[in-house]
């Protein structure tokens, strides 16, 4: 399974795709199959909205709600490793 994620182009705002919509909280994005990703990937790219659009591998974490599976994509998603007090609440990013 795959999410798609970026950044918002006028802030830089770490974004996840959420079905209809970009969300910067990742537990509402929507897990997709590769194809499913990539075009909405080619249709988002074209709005040009989004900087550094990727396609990245993720599973469903322990409470049921999307995770990416690689380690930057989990500090994108929910805080840096070091500074728990500056992560997002309610986040481990392991």
């Amino acid at each position: 399974m795959k999410l798609l994620t970026g950044n918002r182009a006028r802030t830089g705002e770490v974004i996840w795709w959420a079905g209809d919509r970009w969300s910067p909280d990742v537990g509402e994005a929507v897990l997709l199959e590769a194809a499913d990703g990539e075009a909405v990937l080619a249709r988002e790219a074209v709005a040009e909205q989004v900087n550094d659009l990727a396609l990245v591998d993720a599973e469903a974490g322990p409470d049921g709600r999307p995770r990416p599976c690689h380690v930057r994509e989990r500090i994108r998603a929910f805080g840096p490793t070091v500074r728990p007090d500056l992560a997002r609440p309610g986040r481990d990013w392991r």
